[in-house]
């Protein structure tokens, strides 16, 4: 089917305004699907744009699938990662250079400036360094979120963009989510009248906790981040977005209720693997999940190509021998809250609230947002907009049709959108291109902080910008 062909436009009188819908397909009277890749009105590129990735795990590697499907337009010739196994297969996908291989971020900029831009998906306490680096010797920079695990170190990031006149693209990439352009289209546009306040769940989803916050690289808020930056200032972002006034101030509460040590059942060991009595009937079980499932195992590094089952569980089973993931979830040293509450007023008494969940069967953002004349309700799947002087309901479904680069992208499509408008502002240097650019993005940042701030001293705080 050829997208092109199909593609109608459709406006639609929604409230007080029209909406202009790029349409592929029409369910019912009140039910449309939307074009998840929207054409934009980008100037040519004129060459291809290219760049280091300094970091090569699953964020990089997601950003590394553009310039592996648009290879006229980004091409990635540098990689960084002291993970043999990463770097080995970072540089055979993208066919990099022996002397473009390096083992750490400093070894990169040892280098004399050989690239366009340089794509930073560290862990989080490693962008702070190579960010600054990069904007000195005159790089453009695609940063993964967090910005940087403290306040200040985010404002001299900041401060180094503005001083340097670098592009810096936050990977917010949310906001490039077709499913939320549509939102903030509809608020921004009147749809719902004025805007008077938003809910939104992130369900974080028991095993993707287990994995990456109890077990995994984010377990502990003192050697990475706290939860609400590493996992929720996406959401922080996306409402500040839909919103778009000034935050005000900020309440949150939350806590680590069952990742915990009394709460280990009896018989339980320090890893799933040493004789656990209860690890096949325990939902959290390493055994399970990783060895007999294999779920998540290109996180734990284990190579899913070119290898048969039995030496592929073999590795497996050494992981959950050495490594945090083999670990008893009520043994480990973390930290993190599994529930989480925040609100947000901001300006113009508009107010917010974020609840992010461990412990839900689902993932996927739930928001509502409401406004004097109609709301919305959506779960990435769909948005229900109500028009409250009509009663009419209108239904938007997003969807990529047939284009290969944006399907299983991620964040409702948003990874792969969000490279493509990184790439046309680096090509034009302009970076009024992006959603996403450092100067905007740093509120949810600062909104996160002073969450966290709160949190913990159980008080109102105001947001300093």
């Amino acid at each position: 089917m050829n997208r092109r062909n199909l593609l109608k436009t459709l406006s639609l009188t929604l409230g007080a305004s029209v909406v202009t819908t790029n349409v592929l397909g029409k369910i019912s009277e009140d039910t449309f699907i939307f074009d998840g890749a929207p054409e934009r009105d980008y100037k040519p590129i004129g060459r291809t744009i290219t760049a280091v990735t300094i970091g090569a795990g699953s964020r990089g590697t997601v950003y590394g699938k553009y310039a592996l499907s648009r290879p006229n337009e980004l091409k990635i010739v540098g990689v960084a990662d002291p993970n043999q196994y990463r770097n080995d297969k970072y540089a055979k996908d993208h066919n990099i250079v022996k002397e473009n291989r390096f083992q750490t971020w400093e070894d990169v900029f040892r280098r004399p400036k050989f690239a366009d831009a340089i794509i930073i998906s560290t862990p989080d306490n490693l962008h702070y360094g190579p960010c600054m680096k990069a904007l000195e010797m005159g790089y453009d920079i695609l940063l993964e979120k967090p910005i940087a695990p403290t306040e200040k170190e985010c404002r001299d990031i900041l401060k180094m963009a503005q001083k340097t006149g670098r592009i810096v693209a936050v990977c917010h990439v949310l906001r490039y989510a077709p499913y939320f352009v549509k939102m903030k289209e509809l608020v921004s546009k009147g749809a719902i009248g004025e805007i008077v306040s938003v809910q939104h769940l992130e369900p974080i989803e028991h095993l993707h906790m287990a994995h990456a916050y109890v077990r995994g690289n984010w377990h502990n808020s003192k050697t990475s981040t706290p939860i609400i930056m590493a996992k929720s200032c996406h959401d922080l972002d996306i409402v500040r977005w839909i919103v778009d006034k000034p935050s005000k101030h900020i309440a949150a509460m939350g806590d680590l209720k069952w990742f915990r040590k009394e709460n280990a059942p009896a018989g339980s060991t320090a890893r799933c693997i040493d004789g656990c009595t209860v690890e096949k009937e325990c939902p959290y079980s390493a055994l399970k999940h990783y060895y007999r499932k294999r779920i998540r195992i290109r996180h734990l590094d284990v190579p899913t190509e070119g290898i048969t089952k039995e030496e592929q569980g073999n590795i497996i089973l050494e992981k959950l021998k050495t490594t945090n993931y083999g670990r008893c979830v009520y043994k480990m040293d973390n930290d993190q809250p599994d529930h989480y509450v925040t609100s947000i007023q901001f300006d113009n008494s508009v107010t917010a609230s974020l609840s992010m969940e461990a412990f839900t069967s689902y993932g996927g953002r739930r928001t509502r947002v409401m406004g004097a004349m109609g709301d919305l309700v959506g779960d990435m799947n769909e948005l229900v907009y109500t028009d409250f002087k009509t009663g009419k309901r209108t239904i938007f479904k997003p969807k990529a049709e047939d284009i290969e680069e944006y399907k299983d992208a991620g964040h409702g499509g948003g990874d792969m959108l969000m490279v493509r408008d990184f790439v046309q502002a680096v090509a034009n240097q302009d970076k009024s291109i992006l959603s996403s650019d450092i100067s905007v993005s740093v509120e949810s940042h600062m909104m996160a902080f002073m969450a966290e701030k709160s949190r913990k001293s159980k008080k109102i705080l105001a947001i300093k910008l």
